[in-house]
Parts: C-alpha cells; structure tokens; sequence
C-alpha cells in the first residue's frame, strides 16, 4: 500500500548503479531504511539532490510491516533550506546531528513529539544567521529531554556538582566516581537551562569540554557515541 509522510534525512549510500539507500525518521513509521531505485534515469535524478543530512522531505513509500528494506517510490524536498546545505559550519553540524540520531533512534514507531521538535529544531538552524556556534550542544541538551533523561535539579542555583549516574545536578559531591566536577558542570548546566536564541560566552577549551561531557552523559544513558566520524571536524571549525 502506498503511503505519503514527512521525513527527515538521516543518512544514504549507494547500493548499486541505479539504486541508493536512504535512511530516514519518518512521522509515521518511525526510522526506516527505503531503497530508491533508478537514481541515474531522467525522472529520479533530480532526487538525489534532497538525500542531505537533515533534509526535510515528503516521501511516497510502498510500506509493509516487520520489513527490513522499505521501497521508495519517490522524495521531495518538505521544507527548501536556505543555509543549512550552503554554509560550511551548518553543514558539519547537519552531518555531526545525522550521525548522532542515526546511532540513537532504533525505534520503528511514531513518535509526533520527537519528530515535531526535530523539525523544529532544524528549520532554526537554517533561519539562525549568527548565533549557531553552540547549535548542537543546546540541541542535545533539550533532546534528552524526548529521550527521557533530561537531568534534575536543573534550576537548583547552588547545585554544582553534575552526577553522570543518576542524573542529576548536586550541592554535594556524589559518593561514586561519574561525576563532573564544578568548572565545568556549571558550565554544562547553562546548555540545559538554554533555547536556541540563548547567547553563552565560553572559551573554545571550555566549550570542548562540555561536548565531551555531553557525549560521556549520553553514552552512559543511551548509547556509546565515543566513536564519532564527524566529531573531530565540527570540533576544527568551532573549538
């Protein structure tokens, strides 16, 4: 049966002369891998162009439960990017953000909440002229909180210590070793605490540490991401 839904572009790769595989977060079905077929003729070509990382796109799909392999039978663009597929820095971000939701969402299901602030969130990176240097950092921030381990005691003024473990920002140190110390758990926090069009001054040594820190809290909640290809670039443009 023929489907129609929006999608995010997470990931492609070529499968053969004519066919690529693209993986995207669907509205409707959750993350599913679709085959493109007859990429080189005349009446697809032009798609290829709309398989970018993050690319917002409405896709007619031939879906079938419990299949691994869904068919594609044609993508277009959803949402026209202005900036994101243009500007070098937004690129590594777009890839960098690709990667990361690639390794973190499993789940062939909807989620409209999860979805709906993806959408979102990529549409204000596009929009955002000069304030997305720390984009990916807040965007982790508040995507963990749809992951169900946005951390407590966030707005506890005097809680400086940030406890990997349980998650949670603490006046006291932690009676175990998955801690972060105060320098840069008060600096965490501002990320927690921030939106999109929030303004945070941080030194490029500092700011290297609370990406690392945010991935070290990442992978003990969800999923070891310590072995991202697309960090060390975003970490050369911006840190």
């Amino acid at each position: 049966m023929l489907f129609t839904t929006k999608g995010i572009v997470l990931h492609s790769f070529k499968y053969s002369d004519s066919s690529i595989i693209v993986k995207i977060y669907t509205l409707h079905f959750g993350i599913q891998s679709y085959i493109l077929k007859g990429v080189s003729s005349k009446k697809n070509k032009n798609q290829k162009a709309f398989l970018q990382p993050l690319s917002l796109v409405e896709i007619n799909v031939y879906h079938k439960e419990k299949k691994g392999l869904q068919s594609l039978k044609s993508i277009k663009p959803e949402v026209i990017y202005q900036t994101v597929l243009f500007n070098v820095e937004k690129i590594t971000i777009a890839f960098f953000i690709a990667e990361i939701l690639e390794k973190l969402i499993k789940e062939e299901e909807p989620n409209e909440n999860l979805f709906e602030f993806l959408h979102y969130s990529f549409q204000y990176l596009d929009a955002d002229d000069d304030n997305y240097i720390d984009f990916h950092l807040i965007f982790l921030a508040q995507l963990s909180k749809y992951l169900g381990f946005f951390p407590q005691n966030v707005n506890e003024e005097m809680a400086h210590y940030f406890d990997y473990e349980n998650g949670e920002f603490k006046k006291v140190l932690p009676n175990h070793t998955h801690f972060l110390e105060k320098e840069i758990a008060v600096d965490l926090k501002q990320f927690f605490l921030a939106s999109y069009s929030s303004k945070i001054k941080l030194t490029s040594s500092k700011r290297r540490k609370v990406l690392n820190a945010m991935i070290d809290y990442y992978t003990l909640h969800f999923h070891n991401l310590s072995n991202l290809k697309s960090k060390e670039i975003l970490s050369a443009l911006f840190l």
